[in-house]
């Protein structure tokens, strides 16, 4: 059984706050907050990750939270903790409905270190963490190498990976967003294993960016040349690991010189240009005027029980902004802020 949460931020549940920061002082400032499109992504991941449970069909099994010893982003998570134990209406766009509903899921957090210490499989690959059994296994940790410091996180992974436990994500989920088969994605005839309607799968090719590995000597050559039109990515997780402008010529002429293995653990990316805009920024307590770009990501949430698909939905969105001077677009690393839609 897998369970993935794509790209889970619970600090989109700002969203109400600011519909009702609008429906006071929006006519005053010539806003309407109908503009807002409702963002449930708090409920959504919440109800996912509680009908793996119940498909689990244990019920005094816990959810186990994989985290860093030191995790900055432990609050949004804890949202989320707490949304699985006592629901609550935080979004009253999506839960008026839902007043009555409980999922009653208990959670517990564990570091790799923790689980390789306090972990175990029964024979029947029920997975035990302190004596208390998981019957799902949420990721937020264990994506950078940093994760792994010692053989014992590694054999943390390994215990998790071989119970019978949900993962959230599944090892080949995880594997499948990486930079690597972001790239095979795009090669000629790719999609076409997947989709079988030509028109579906133009326009899904218009969506990407251009995509090479280093063993293309051609687009090489063009990335020395030209290298502002290019992003060298590594095969890592989040922001802050990206190499542009100059030190892409740098590291590929390194690269070839020491005509190691290293470049397979790159990709070049094409870079994208977004439209920018002027925009007002506060940042403590003083206002200033910067060119801005935006990001919209889409969440969504998919679970299947062998061939038995029983949910995959759209679950929210989040929308990242930050100065069009800044490479980078980490909203915990400090390059963005969290943002809202507002339609036309």
């Amino acid at each position: 059984m897998m369970l993935c949460c794509v790209d889970l931020c619970i600090a989109m549940k700002k969203t109400p706050c600011l519909l009702s920061l609008l429906n006071y002082y929006g006519e005053h400032i010539g806003l309407d907050p109908r503009r807002i499109p409702g963002n449930a992504s708090v409920d959504k991941f919440a109800e996912a990750l509680a009908k793996a449970c119940t498909e689990y069909n244990r019920p005094r099994a816990l959810v186990m939270v994989v985290v860093q010893p030191e995790e900055r982003n432990m609050y949004d998570q804890h949202w989320l903790c707490a949304e699985l134990k006592d629901r609550y209406p935080f979004n009253l766009l999506y839960s008026l409905s839902c007043l009555c509903n409980t999922h009653n899921v208990t959670t517990i957090r564990k570091t790799l270190a923790e689980i390789d210490e306090e972990g175990e499989i029964l024979p029947d690959g029920t997975l035990l963490v302190g004596g208390q059994e998981i019957s799902v296994v949420y990721f937020r940790a264990g994506y950078a190498p940093t994760d792994y410091p010692s053989e014992a996180e590694w054999r943390a992974r390994l215990l998790m990976e071989q119970s019978s436990a949900v993962k959230c994500p599944s090892i080949s989920y995880q594997l499948a967003g990486t930079k690597k088969i972001q790239q095979e994605l795009a090669k000629p005839n790719m999609l076409e294993r997947f989709l079988d309607n030509k028109e579906d799968i133009a326009k899904l090719r218009k969506c990407f960016a251009g995509l090479w590995s280093l063993e293309d000597s051609d687009i090489i050559k063009k990335a020395i040349e030209r290298p502002e039109l290019f992003v060298m990515k590594p095969q890592r997780e989040g922001g802050g690991n990206n190499i542009y402008n100059d030190d892409v010529r740098t590291n590929l002429v390194r690269l070839q010189k020491e005509g190691t293995q290293e470049d397979a653990a790159y990709i070049l990316m094409q870079r994208i240009f977004p439209a920018v805009s002027l925009t007002f920024l506060v940042r403590e307590g003083i206002c200033h005027k910067d060119h801005a770009v935006s990001e919209l990501g889409v969440y969504g949430a998919y679970l299947r029980n062998k061939e038995k698909v029983i949910v995959n939905e759209q679950c929210g969105y989040l929308v990242r902004t930050k100065v069009s001077s800044s490479n980078e677009g980490g909203v915990a690393a400090g390059f963005a802020v969290l943002d809202s839609i507002y339609l036309n």
